[in-house]
């Protein structure tokens, strides 16, 4: 990677950062702002004093898309860790393991990756209950596989190394191996995947909750945000929908540009912009 390209490449990851740490200050900033209703207030267009207008029920709608953003992000956090830990889990196992077990976990995978993810999760969140719980079950369950078989293949990979089999003849345990040599290599892959599961995690909540399966309407959300104003976009209310949508939108490229920015970095040598 030229000098350039990697400067382009930090300033990139460095903007991506901001956008995400100033949702982060705001939620702060706002924690002791009450999101109170106010008839005289509703629907009020975009001003000075109120930057993304007023919703239906006089509510500040930039005090409530950041709060929505802040607890996407907290759901987003929990489902791709849980997402990162059953992709590890199942990785390692497949490239460690037997024959057998490596074909099981490659069945389950594509078990997985088959089914149409929406419908998926919806049945996942019914099956464990409803509300932030199920949505973070239902999009870990359903966001690990493609991770998993990056790691499978890369353990396959280190585990016929002569570092290991040396190990391996010194009477080391599988989980010393493991956790000395085989995941200090992968960990900035499986880092890297983490954070990439960041915008499919919150995209798959907001679509949960806009189609009404997700989260409840009492906690912030932007789909609900969302769902909301779809019921008032006809009345020329566009700013319900504008702002609130733009803002996810550019909250999970936000990521996404994090960690494709972070494998330009770690692996140059997979560069192909």
């Amino acid at each position: 990677m030229t000098i350039e390209r990697r400067t382009l490449v930090l300033w990139q990851l460095c903007l991506a950062i901001s956008l995400i740490l100033s949702i982060l200050i705001l939620n702060l900033y706002f924690s002791h702002t009450p999101l109170q209703t106010n008839a005289t207030l509703r629907n009020l267009a975009p001003s000075l004093h109120y930057l993304f207008g007023t919703d239906g029920l006089g509510r500040d709608m930039f005090v409530r898309t950041v709060k929505g953003l802040c607890f996407s992000l907290q759901v987003g956090l929990l489902g791709a860790l849980m997402g990162v830990f059953l992709a590890t889990v199942f990785g390692m196992l497949a490239g460690l393991g037997n024959n057998l077990v490596d074909r099981a976990i490659a069945w389950l995978i594509d078990l997985f990756i088959g089914m149409p993810h929406l419908i998926f999760m919806i049945l996942i969140s019914f099956v464990v209950g409803k509300g932030a719980q199920g949505v973070i079950i239902a999009t870990a369950v359903t966001h690990w596989p493609s991770l998993a078989r990056l790691i499978r293949n890369e353990v396959y990979h280190f585990k016929n190394k002569e570092f290991v089999q040396l190990s391996k003849a010194m009477g080391k345990t599988p989980y010393y191996i493991v956790w000395n040599h085989i995941l200090p290599l992968i960990a900035s892959q499986i880092f890297i995947g983490f954070i990439l599961l960041f915008p499919h995690v919150i995209l798959h909540e907001a679509s949960m909750t806009f189609l009404g399966f997700g989260l409840s309407a009492e906690q912030p959300s932007v789909g609900i945000i969302l769902s909301e104003a779809a019921k008032h976009i006809s009345l020329g209310n566009w700013w319900l929908v504008i702002f609130p949508g733009l803002y996810l939108i550019l909250l999970v490229n936000a990521f996404d540009t994090i960690g494709e920015s972070l494998k330009k970095l770690f692996y140059p040598q997979a560069d192909y912009f």
